[in-house]
């Protein structure tokens, strides 16, 4: 069968002190994932190995020492030898500057090829912000540094992911506290447009989008808050008035009830904060949750959950979620090649 057709997907492992290389080796040793993607990873070999060591699993790869003129003639991986900045043997378990320099620098390599056309979407294995910023990353986390990498000054929002769930938020990492004055309605039409999008490049036509309120019981007609009367509601109608099948708002305690099961109302829900989704998606499906870096010009995937340092070296990691991650590169990098 010929493969000319298959997205393309730069891979890295991730932060190598984590249950990254773990998880991309179980990925790979899968000969159906291998069928449905031309996978270029960029990695460590000496990595790569390690990682099937601990899994258990291998799986086939041909060495290349150049991205130009990308041949791939079967369903084998491409394995371009990587470190960048990183020297000496990586710290197990463990944050480090070596383990951030070495996330960093893949992943940038990954950025390059996929933002040239190279390659038609990234999967990464779990990284740790505080490595991140031991090597240098001056932002909040890996979302910002990606969009001032591709040079995108659009609005993007990280989105996570359960099976036929998506959910993006309208403030990510910032206090609770700040959030109320962080709020207003066209940050959160921007919250809804971005996650409709996303949703059509994933193949729905028509996505369904239910709305999050910030205060309990939506503030209960203004008794305690009012940001449901004067900013998400009005929002919401606004993306209405844009063709955008928007409804809301739900109060957060109750939203998630109706996304359940084979009465699944909506394909996606926008929260209002951080922890208004992630609560709810990881109860839902720890294992199984993926987060899309949305917005951006590219597709970028990685499962949700972080690096594990707990579990790291023991052959425990789960790779559901690094399979489900896969599925939506796959998914989204072939639209990004059509």
């Amino acid at each position: 069968m010929s493969n000319s057709t298959l997205p393309r997907l730069a891979m890295v492992l991730g932060d190598p002190a984590g249950i990254g290389p773990e998880l991309i080796a179980r990925l790979l040793a899968e000969p159906q994932v291998r069928r449905k993607a031309q996978v270029l990873l960029i990695a460590d070999e000496a990595e790569v190995r390690r990682g099937m060591d601990i899994a258990g699993q291998s799986f086939p790869y041909r060495l290349i020492d150049s991205t130009d003129n990308l041949s791939f003639a079967d369903d084998t991986p491409l394995l371009l030898p990587f470190r960048g900045r990183a020297k000496g043997d990586f710290p197990r378990s463990e944050a480090s500057v070596i383990g951030g320099q070495y996330s960093l620098d893949t992943l940038e390599q990954a950025l390059r090829l996929t933002a040239d056309g190279t390659t038609d979407a990234i999967l990464f294995g779990p990284l740790n912000k505080t490595s991140l910023h031991m090597a240098g990353m001056g932002h909040s986390d890996e979302l910002h540094w990606f969009a001032e990498y591709l040079g995108f000054d659009g609005p993007f929002c990280e989105f996570n992911v359960l099976d036929n769930l998506w959910t993006s938020r309208v403030t990510s990492h910032v206090a609770l506290a700040d959030v109320p004055g962080m709020l207003s309605q066209d940050r959160v039409i921007e919250a809804i447009c971005l996650i409709d999008t996303a949703l059509k490049r994933n193949g729905l036509e028509k996505p369904r989008i239910g709305v999050c309120g910030l205060n309990p019981h939506n503030g209960d007609n203004g008794s305690f808050g009012r940001e449901e009367l004067d900013i998400i509601g009005p929002a919401v109608e606004r993306a209405r008035e844009q063709g955008i099948e928007a409804i809301g708002p739900y109060p957060g305690d109750t939203i998630f009830l109706k996304v359940q099961g084979d009465s699944q109302a909506f394909d996606a829900v926008v929260t209002m904060y951080h922890d208004q989704g992630q609560i709810a998606i990881k109860l839902m499906g720890f294992s199984r949750g993926v987060t899309v870096q949305g917005g951006l010009p590219i597709p970028i995937t990685t499962p949700a959950h972080g690096t594990a340092f707990d579990i790291a070296g023991q052959g425990k990691a789960n790779v559901g979620a690094t399979r489900q991650a896969f599925e939506i590169a796959c998914r989204m990098g072939s639209r990004q090649r059509g």
